[in-house]
This record gives C-alpha cells, structure tokens and sequence, in this order.
C-alpha cells in the first residue's frame, strides 16, 4: 500500500528538480535549456506563447488574453484549438508542473531565481540603481554592463504577434536607456575617450535620440574635440527640423551654450579608471618610516596643520608644502614621518616616488606620471603619450579622491607642477634641495640642521640611554663632528650600536682624527659625503665592492639579477651583500629583488670606485658585464616574440648570459619594467668601446618604442647614441644606430627626418658591408616611399630587401618585406597580385606561430582584400590581428588596426561601424604618428558625413588638414579639394 504514494512522491521531486534545473532567455531568440542541454521550443506560434507565459512572470494568462497575443484583432477560427496544442506540446517539453492549467488559461510556475534572463536583468539593474545612489559608481556600471551583456540580439526574436512587438519596442525602450545610464556613468568617472567610439555607432544607428547626442557631444568635449563637440549639435539641430519640425530640447540647447562658453563645470574627469574590482585600487606606497624618529616637533606640527586643510571644509584646493635643505638634513625622513602620521585623512591611499632631481638624470615628469596612473588603477593602453595629456589623466583620476602624494628629491617646480593634484581632497609633500619660490601656493618650508638638544637625542635614541649617559660630553662631541646632520648622526650612532665593545669616546676620537674625517663634514653637501665615509669604511671588503661597482649604473635602480651580472656573482651571494648595504643604509630596496642608491650616495659610491678598485679597468669590465645582460635578455625576449628572426643572430656576441623565460607574458614583463634601466645603460656607453653592443641593445629592445610604451626615451636615447657613433668614427655602429632612428621617425609618422636617416644609414652600413643592416634600410626606403605615394620606387626597394633577407635566410623578415611589397602592389594598380604577395607573406610568417609577425602578415592581407571589395574576408583578417596584437601588447598597432577595419566597413557601405572602429584608432593612437591620424580623423569625417552628420564630419576633416599642414603631409591638398567640394555642395 505505502508503494504508489512513493512512486508519486518521487514523480513529485523529479519534476520539482526538472523545473528547477531549466532556463529561458527572451532578451534575444526565445530559447529554453534544461542543465546545459538546449530544449526545443517548437513552431514560431509556439515560441509565441511560451514567450507570453515567461513575460508574466508567474502570473496566468487567460485564453482570450493568449488568443489576442498571438493574433491580435483577427484569430484563426480553431485558435483556441490551437492554443490548447501549443500548450500541450510545451508541456511535454518542459516536463511536469511547469506549465499549469488553472482558470480556463495557463502560467508557467516553479522557476528558480534566475531562471529567465529578464528576471536577472531586472535584479541588476535594480542593484545598479542602488549601488549609484549610494555613491558607488564602479559598482554600478559593473551591474549595468552585466545587464547588457544578457541582451543578445533583438529581444523576443522573430517572434510573431502583437503583443511580442510591443514588448520588443518596451525592452528595446529599456535597454537603450540602460545603455544611456551606463555611458553617462562611464563620462562621470572620466572613461570619456572610450565612450566617444561607442556613442558615435550608437548616434548613427538611433539618430533622433537626443540624450545620446547629449553624452556624445559632452564625452568629445571632454576629449578636448570641442569643435565637433559644437558639430554634433549642429547636425542634431538641422536632422530634428528637417524629420520632425521641432528644436532640440532644452538639455541640449544649454549643453551647446555651456561648450561655447568653456563652461568650467564641464571639465570634469578626463581619465579612464580601472576596470571595477572587489575592491578600489588604494596605493600604499610610503617608505616605512623611522622608528627613531626624533625632534622637529614644530616643523611636524606645521606640515601636518597644512596637510589636514586638505580635508577641513573650508580647506584650499590641494595643500602643498614644499621642504627645503641640504643634502643629509632630513627633509625625506621628516616628510614620510609626517605623511605616515596623516595617513587617517587620506583615505585612497598614498603615492612616493624618489625624483632624483639631485643626480645627473631627474625623473621626467611623464615617466612618472606613467607609474602613478598605473598605480591609481590606470590600464597601460589608456595611458597617453604626451605629458600634458598624461597629466590631465592624473587629476582627473585623483578627482573625488582622498590621496597624499610625496614627492621626494625634486629638481625644481617645472619637474613638480606636472605632478600635483589640483584637485580638493588631495595633498603633495615635496621635498628639494632648493627652495620652490616659483611654485605658485605652495606652503614652504625650509629645513635646517637639527638643534644640538634634537641631534643628541636621536643618537641616544639609536645607541641606547645607558651607554649614553656616562659619556655626554662625547656624544656631543659626535654629533657636533657630524654637523648636526641627521643622516650623518644616524650613520655614525648605527655603526656604534653595532659594537658592543665600542664607548663613544672611541667614536668621539675617531671622528676627531682628521684622518678619519673629511673636512667638508663641517658645512654643505659635502658634510654628507663624510657620513657616507664611515659607512663605507665599516663595510666588509665583498660588501666595500659591491656598493662602489653598483654606483657605477645608471637607471634609476637595478634588479637584483642585473647586480648579479654586473658584479660578476651568483645570485644568491649578491642578495646576501645587497640586504647587507641595506641593513647599514648604504643601499635601498625600493621593492623585492629591486635596489637603488640615494642620488648623492650614487655619486660617493662612484668616487669610491674611482679612488679604490683596483685593477682600474675592473669599473669597465663591471658595466660591461652589466650591458651583456641586458643585451642578451632583450635579445631572449625578441626571440620569443619574433622566433625564427635571424637578427639576433647578427647582434653582437656577449660573454654574460642574459635571463630566460617561461613564456612571452614573463618576457614582456621584464622588457617594459626595465626600460629606463635598459636606455639608460645604453647612453652610458656613449664614446666608449661598448657603443656597438648598446646600439644592438637598442635594436633587440625594439618594442619599447614599436608599442608606444617608451617611445619617446627611445628616440632620444637613439638620437644620442647616432651622434655618439659619429664622434667616435664607427661608422657600421653609426649606420645601425641611423637605421634604427628612421625607424623610430617611420613609426611616428616624420616621413621627411625618416628618409634623411635612411639615405645617411644606407651609405654607412653599405661601405660596412652590413648585410642584415642593409636590407633593413632597403625595407625603411620602401616604407619611406610607401608613404609618400612612390609605388614604383618602394616596389624596387622591397625588392632589395626581400632578396637581402632571403640570402640571410631571414624568413621572417622576408614575409614582412613581401608583405610591404603588396602594399606597393595595390598602389600601383595590380589588386589581384597584391593579394597573393599579402597571402604568400602570411602564409611565411604562419610557419613561426601566432607571432606579432603573424600579425602583420594578417593586417596586409586585410589591406589586400578591403581593395578587392573582399570586405567580409578582410574584416575577418583584420580580426584576427587585432587579437594576435592585444596579446603581444601592441597598443599603437592594434589602433592601426581598428582604422584599417574601418576603411573596410566604409568600403562595404556600413558607415557607422566605420566611424566606431575610427574612434577606436584615435583612442589607441596608430603608427603613423600625427599624419596617420589625420588620415583616421578624414576617415571618421567621410562616415559621419555619409551618416548626414555634415557639421561633426568638417570638424573632423578641418583637424586633420591642420595636423597634414604640419607635417607637410601629401594628403593636405586632396583633403582641403574634399572639404572645398562639400562646402559647395552643401
């Protein structure tokens, strides 16, 4: 008897978890799964109705009211027949008690949460409203753009029946102001570059819809393209007369007058932010201060009543107190000291950086700025190139933010004003060796020797109360031996609270003996240089020859494989000495496995070096050892990059070996953190015997200036180190280094410096019989004329190259110039051979992987195809490339890229995917420099113009014969007839 209600209790669970497991979708096609397997939904009829069951959400539906969804005003005679069939085959289907007869009608009940794709999208967008209204903007536009994400196509899809298109229209109604509130939040947190490509498909596919005209006139202003900005409002105004007879609203009207004006309100964040995490990116990156630290009660008082006017509410813009003094006197253990007490106010963290204003190289300010927005949370490809607009990224970034800035070691207010916040909220500690009169509304302060009482107190504090007190007399005499200094007292009371058997008479004598003590020790910076003696001469000889050989580097610090090298030992032993120099403050370590030297200890270590070691040729052979490090790593890291190049091959040998990697991520890595170092080692050997190496360094660490990541160190470097070679007569040196610098000209778009260097480097590497060289110069001559609209002449410069190259069994490299030699192909005429060349290229650079090579061979192709009206296949390559450029960290490529798409989609007659893909480029930047981008900027012009956006498109058209005006580019006279030709026809 117990047996059948069993049997139904199980039928009853089965079916409870049956339903449990299902899903439905109607924000796209009406589909249904069960677990992961896709249910089939039947006839379209059919899908009509389960998708008018799914939108009750639980609630039944009666028949009439099922009947009049699906047909409307006209139902078939057997309609409820039917009906009564529809739901009888979905029931099976969707199995026991999900679709339930009750009422004369039908619902669809015991769904779990989550169940329908809408239900989630209402949950989100709901959780968005709450997360914005709270302040939490991150969180919000990450629950809107998890809401879009459910959308996939078309809601209610090829759905037939009143009442699905009228839910189409509601959800399609829905969705676009969902988009809307999550652009306007991407313009609130400054992603205004990005949303410009966005909203202008989105302004080209719904063109009446003024709110997102309103977002792209607002994102272009903030992008400072204010003349397209006023354009956008131009074209709304003259499309709403002409289809509808009316003005534009009111909100519109006045963003217009408020642009005319420069309304100040408007420039709001200007910077990207980082993609939304758990939690907010919150620097942490004070030194650890002193636990000694001692005195200068009054200057702390200062600062820190300066710092808190930051946070009170009637506080300035930003607080700004500049230290000034002597080198040793304290001005950076005062102010870390004083930031780590004022922490608790600044509550989004805290940003230091050393900019070595005192040494022979200050930090530049853009390189800084570079390591802060990345610290902020800032993505490398959304970082500019230039300084100014990397410090309106900055601000823009610190706005709304609570952040302390330290900036340590200045060299003088031009190299501090890029860097301040200037925003409310904020706060900068600088400290200089020179007073900063010239920075306008900075608290200044300068910083003088400690009085004897503070000086005594702080050697007492680090030798101990007991040994101390017995000997005052001493002890004072110390301190006063030690100027008073800081750096120097705590030097000489480290090295006696190491020695127990010590008294500080025995100090006191020894620093008496003027043997044992520079004179300088008396006054100025050299009193410095006197407290940096007894350090060095309490170190054990390995230790001795460590610090004075690794002041030999140049770079702002050193890795610890790279002190390795140079010191010529295992790794183990030299983390061992290096943790030694940090223990007696000789050295820092600015982060693990990383070391660098105060500027004026740099400086004293290389005086050491000069003075003691011996033989003297040990200082070359170290730094020598140092740039065959760098030069056989950079060469592992191209290889991985580019396997099968023969290049490295042809680079100079190096005794030292370099590192190894796991793979291309670790690779790239370590190129693009060790640039400045790398650069820098390479400038040291200019007018030395090490110049041939450095300038294949140069070359092997290509990408530092083929990504954008360092472009501009690179050239300067490159520059430096062609008039190097020149002075020294080296002529195959000289010929690479010009071969490179054209290269550098080619990527940034300077066609005419370009050729000058290719012409002087093909004579140079010619007379040297530079094969590997000389085919390089033969392929930058083509390019040259690429460029310049001389087909014929690249096609015979290609030629060179790829015989060159393939007589050095250069695959790779003869891919490339075959995939250069189609591009001059199509130009003159020969479409159809053009595209075997570009496929015969890729096919060539396929045999070594999914390479940056590969790459470019799948771009050229692309060109090729979008010239044969191939769009669909060229778009495919082009693809295919971006995503092969992304992985490999090719920003300025990848933007090349996306304008290559878009000449495509303009080809095929898809202008608004054009002007999206163009927004793109601009917002990458391209290769190419300042030309190629006027030649995106006539690109976006010709697509907005077709989308009858004619005001946007001449602003567009008048920025780029400006920039093609100032590089005296070829397509200035074609663009000023376009422009011309639309003006009379408008």
């Amino acid at each position: 008897m117990p047996r059948e209600p069993a049997r139904g209790s199980a039928a009853r669970r089965r079916g409870v978890e049956e339903a449990a497991s299902l899903r439905f979708s109607v924000l796209g096609p009406v589909r249904a799964w069960r677990g992961e397997e896709q249910l089939p939904t039947g006839s379209l009829q059919q899908r009509a109705l389960l998708a008018a069951l799914l939108l009750r959400e639980g609630r039944t539906a009666t028949a009439a009211e099922l009947i009049d969804a699906l047909w409307g005003e006209e139902p078939p005679s057997r309609a409820l027949a039917a009906l009564r069939t529809y739901a009888s085959r979905l029931r099976k289907v969707l199995g026991p008690g999900v679709l339930v007869s009750e009422s004369g009608g039908y619902a669809v009940r015991g769904l779990a949460d989550g169940a329908l794709d809408l239900a989630t999208a209402q949950e989100l967008s709901a959780e968005a409203a709450r997360a914005r209204e709270a302040g939490d903007l991150a969180h919000a536009r990450e629950m809107l753009r998890r809401v879009l994400t459910l959308w996939d196509g078309e809601a209610l899809a090829g759905v037939p029946g009143p009442y699905a298109e009228a839910q189409r229209v509601r959800l399609e109604e829905w969705r676009l102001q969902l988009l809307e509130s999550r652009l306007d939040m991407d313009l609130e947190q400054g992603c205004h570059a990005e949303a410009v490509s966005e909203l202008t498909a989105l302004t080209a596919d719904h063109p009446l819809r003024e709110r997102l005209r309103e977002l792209l006139m607002l994102a272009l202003y903030r992008s400072g393209r204010q003349a397209e900005a006023l354009a956008v409002y131009a074209d709304t105004r003259r499309l709403l007369a002409d289809e509808l007879g009316v003005d534009p609203r009111p909100g519109l009207q006045e963003l217009q007058q408020r642009i005319l004006q420069a309304d100040p309100g408007l420039a709001e964040p200007s910077a990207p932010v980082a993609e939304p995490t758990a939690l907010p990116v919150r620097p942490a990156h004070l030194p650890a201060t002193v636990p000694d630290f001692t005195g200068r009660s009054a200057f702390v008082q200062e600062l820190t009543e300066v710092l808190a006017s930051a946070s009170g509410t009637k506080g300035r813009v930003m607080a700004v107190s500049a230290l000034a003094g002597i080198g040793g006197v304290g001005k950076t253990t005062l102010a870390v000291h004083v930031a780590h007490q004022a922490r608790s106010a600044f509550s989004d963290g805290q940003l230091y950086v050393d900019l070595q204003g005192a040494g022979p190289r200050a930090a530049e300010p853009e390189t800084v700025l570079g390591y802060f927005l990345r610290a902020l949370g800032t993505a490398d490809s959304a970082i500019p190139d230039s300084l100014e607009e990397r410090a309106a990224l900055y601000r823009a970034v610190l706005d709304g933010r609570r952040v302390l800035i330290l900036l340590d070691n200045a060299k003088d207010a031009a190299q501090v004003r890029p860097l301040l916040p200037g925003t409310e909220g904020c706060a900068a500690l600088v400290t200089s060796r020179v007073r900063m009169v010239d920075l306008a509304g900075a608290h200044l302060v300068d910083l003088d020797v400690m009085s004897p009482e503070e000086a005594l107190s702080l050697f007492t504090k680090i030798v101990g109360e007991e040994r101390v007190a017995s000997e005052r007399e001493a002890a004072l005499d110390v301190v006063a031996a030690c100027g008073f200094l800081p750096l120097a007292i705590r030097i000489a009371a480290s090295r006696l609270a190491a020695r127990r058997t010590w008294t500080v008479s025995v100090l006191a004598a020894k620093l008496a003996d003027e043997r044992r003590r520079l004179d300088e020790l008396q006054a100025g910076d050299l009193a410095v240089k006197a407290t940096y003696e007894l350090g060095y001469g309490a170190l054990e000889p390995a230790q001795a020859r460590a610090f004075r050989l690794l002041g030999l580097a140049d770079g702002p610090d050193i890795s610890l494989a790279a002190a390795a090298a140079l010191l010529d030992l295992p790794v183990d032993e030299t983390e061992d000495l290096l943790e030694a120099l940090v223990d007696t403050s000789m050295l820092e370590s600015a982060a693990p496995g990383r070391y660098r030297y105060h500027d004026l200890v740099r400086l004293y270590a290389r005086a050491c070096a000069e003075r003691d070691e011996w033989p003297p040729s040990e200082q070359e052979a170290a730094v020598s050892r140092l740039l065959d490090f760098y030069l056989a790593t950079a060469a592992a890291v191209y290889s991985i990059e580019r396997p099968g190049d023969r290049l490295v091959d042809d680079l100079e040998s190096t005794v030292r070996p370099g590192l190894r990697f796991a793979g291309e991520s670790a690779a790239l890595d370590w190129l693009y953190f060790e640039a400045a170092c790398l650069l820098a080692c390479v400038r040291q050997a200019a007018g030395t015997d090490r110049i041939r190496r450095a300038i294949d360094l140069l070359w092997a660490a290509k990408d530092l200036s083929e990504s954008g990541a360092d472009s501009h160190q690179y050239e300067t470097t490159t520059r430096a180190m062609c008039d190097a070679a020149h002075a020294c007569g080296d002529g195959r040196a000289e010929g690479r280094a010009r071969t490179i610098l054209a290269d550098v000209l080619l990527d940034s778009g300077h066609i005419e410096p370009a050729e000058k260097q290719a012409q002087i480097a093909a004579e140079l590497v010619g007379t040297a019989h530079d094969d590997t060289a000389i085919s390089w110069v033969a392929n930058n001559r083509g390019l040259i004329r690429l460029r310049q609209g001389r087909h014929a002449e690249a096609k015979d410069f290609f030629d060179q190259a790829i015989s060159g190259f393939r007589a050095l069994d250069n695959r790779p490299f003869e891919a490339t110039s075959l995939g250069n030699l189609s591009q001059a192909h199509l130009g003159l005429g020969d479409i159809a051979q053009a595209v075997d060349i570009a496929q015969r290229s890729l096919a060539m650079q396929s045999e070594f992987g999914r390479t940056v090579r590969t790459a470019n061979g799948h771009y050229v192709v692309g060109i090729a195809l979008t010239k044969a009206d191939q769009y669909s296949e060229a778009l495919a390559e082009f693809n295919e490339a971006l995503t092969i450029f992304g992985n490999h960290r090719q920003w300025l490529w990848q933007g090349t890229t996306h304008f290559r798409i878009a000449e495509a989609h303009l080809s095929a007659r898809q202008p608004a995917r054009a002007a999206q893909h163009a927004e793109q480029a601009l917002t990458l930047g391209c290769i190419g420099g300042a030309p190629m981008r006027g030649n995106v900027l006539t690109l976006l012009g010709r697509a907005l113009a077709e989308l009858g956006q004619a005001d946007r498109a001449k602003a567009c058209w008048r920025e780029a014969l400006s920039l093609f005006e100032q590089t005296r580019s070829t397509e200035a006279a074609e663009l000023r007839a376009l422009i011309q030709s639309r003006v009379r026809t408008a």
